[in-house]
């Protein structure tokens, strides 16, 4: 995958991969009632991936249908780490993953929120969103909903709760490995190195 150069990034507002990114923030509040409220996990679990899907769809079409936007730059991101918290804080406060867990993702942002704040007021554009972040969300959100299906009984629950596990550890390990990653190009940046890392 490649950083699409600036002048295949449009100022569109509207657009197919844009409004999927907004589906998946109006998403967010309909699932922390279904799951807290209601707990609903099946719906839960159809909310999460229905999500899912819209995440790696807007990707797609951007890049096949030369959709890359400003906005959408912003929003996907936006969105994702958002259903990310709100998902893994739903999870630790119906007791289905320990709060240690929530401690370690929530600190991995505040960690990116430093480092793009450093990038900002050194007067530098914000860094493109790796895919190696991309790859952690998406173990994240694949696991997550599948710990919806693990709270019930039977065959099904004895095969989620380890897959579910497998996504959201691996995911966990990438999502570090990612911020890692991210300081490394914002230290490049600001040395005048070449990036050799692409979104």
């Amino acid at each position: 995958m490649t950083e699409p150069a600036p002048d295949e990034v449009s100022s569109q507002v509207l657009t197919i991969p844009n409004v999927l990114s907004f589906l998946r923030l109006l998403f967010i509040p309909i699932f922390i009632w279904v799951a807290l409220d209601l707990e609903a996990d099946g719906w839960a679990f159809v909310i999460l991936a229905v999500s899912s899907i819209t995440d790696w769809l807007d990707g797609v079409i951007a890049r096949r249908f030369h959709m890359i936007s400003r906005v959408g730059q912003l929003l996907d991101p936006i969105a994702d780490r958002l259903f990310v918290a709100s998902t893994i804080l739903v999870l630790a406060i119906r007791e289905i993953v320990p709060w240690w867990l929530v401690a370690v993702l929530l600190l991995r942002d505040v960690f990116m929120g430093l480092v793009q704040l450093y990038v900002h007021r050194r007067g530098l554009e914000p860094l493109p969103v790796h895919y190696v972040g991309k790859a952690a969300t998406l173990c994240l959100l694949y696991g997550m909903p599948v710990l919806f299906l693990a709270t019930g009984d039977g065959v099904l629950a004895d095969i989620a709760q380890p897959l579910a596990w497998a996504f959201i550890i691996w995911g966990t390990g990438i999502y570090w490995w990612s911020a890692v990653l991210y300081a490394e190009q914002a230290s490049a940046v600001m040395q005048g190195r070449r990036l050799d890392v692409d979104a």
